[in-house]
């Protein structure tokens, strides 16, 4: 491994955490749970964001899903264009996640596009003219059980975790404008760069009052359609193997197959899909000898579970809007516009 890509610290990892528990907390919050003062916790955070090994951006709503059209596409290149085919689809706003993949097919991509519609624009009529592009098989998403901004590593000790989870409280009325306006756009385009942005700079950069912003980013978290997270390297952090399994599932089992698959502490994204295989599964693990452990827990828990493919990522080029490099380290983003006319 290089020099500059030494792997997280114990207290880098706890900072993590703490920050997946609480992506917007204050400083002073998280140094108060973490046991250190908020100067202390700020440069920390400061360092892994500057090396590109940790940030806050989006994450999208449970409701944003009954909005919008998700898909995953698998993409066949021609010899020697998988590269070439990556960092062109890393520009499109559409292409949320990318993963060069081990298996079957060259590239394993996140597709969110506003309706069905828009998705069949974009995966009939413009993705086949990709240079380097041979193939496109889509897969829609019919039911999100559960999306990566959900995942949690487990840094911290029960106390500090408690001081930062939040009790259940009575959720008030989801009120307010629920259509993504242009004004929304813009707001949400300067947060996935920084999802930690104060009001005041959002406000100062978008040129409206503060508490236009301070509004509008409320109601969108209380309208389930927005949240925030923190994603960091993860071949830094322990967790260099992301593994999708594909599998098959009897239509009156898949509900609870997915719920119970949510609860697994390797689940990043699950959800059921059209096609032959009606569900995904996908998960971090430390390493490849996991991907066994992980198929045969599958096999003996789940027995109408029917793994049919299961494919290894060699690497992420982007994940959730944010452009990747070897390590999975961050080195820019592109902010997802799933609102935006498909083009190439």
């Amino acid at each position: 491994m290089q020099e500059d890509a030494k792997p997280l610290s114990e207290d880098d990892l706890a900072l993590i955490n703490a920050l997946q528990l609480r992506p917007r907390a204050s400083w002073t919050e998280l140094g108060r749970a973490l046991g250190v003062d908020a100067v202390t916790v700020a440069r920390r955070f400061n360092r892994l964001a500057e090396h590109g090994t940790a940030w806050v951006g989006l994450s999208p709503g449970p409701r944003l899903f009954d909005r919008i059209c998700l898909a995953f596409a698998q993409i066949d290149c021609a010899p020697a264009a998988t590269a070439a085919v990556a960092r062109a689809l890393s520009g499109h706003p559409h292409m949320l996640t990318l993963e060069r993949s081990a298996g079957g097919h060259d590239i394993l991509a996140t597709v969110a596009t506003r309706d069905l519609s828009a998705l069949s624009r974009y995966t009939l009529d413009l993705l086949p003219h990709v240079p380097g592009i041979t193939a496109v098989d889509v897969r829609i998403v019919t039911h999100t059980f559960t999306e990566g901004g959900r995942w949690r590593i487990a840094a911290l000790a029960p106390d500090q975790r408690a001081r930062l989870t939040a009790p259940p409280a009575t959720q008030p009325p989801r009120q307010g404008p629920g259509d993504i306006t242009a004004f929304d756009r813009a707001l949400l385009a300067r947060l996935a760069h920084d999802g930690r942005a104060s009001y005041q700079g959002l406000a100062t950069a978008l040129d409206v009052s503060l508490s236009t912003v301070k509004r509008r980013v409320e109601q969108l978290v209380r309208l389930d359609v927005l949240r925030f997270r923190c994603d960091f390297a993860r071949p830094l952090g322990g967790w260099p193997v992301a593994l999708t399994f594909w599998a098959k599932v009897p239509p009156t089992d898949l509900p609870a197959v997915g719920q119970a698959l949510i609860r697994l502490p390797e689940t990043r994204n699950c959800a059921a899909v059209s096609g032959p295989h009606n569900l995904i599964l996908q998960a971090g693990l430390h390493s490849v000898d996991d991907a066994l452990r992980l198929e045969t827990h599958l096999a003996t828990t789940h027995p109408s579970l029917d793994v049919v493919d299961r494919v290894i990522t060699l690497r992420h080029d982007k994940l959730l809007g944010r452009l990747l490099d070897p390590y999975g380290r961050a080195t820019g983003v592109v902010p997802p516009d799933i609102w935006a006319e498909p083009g190439i």
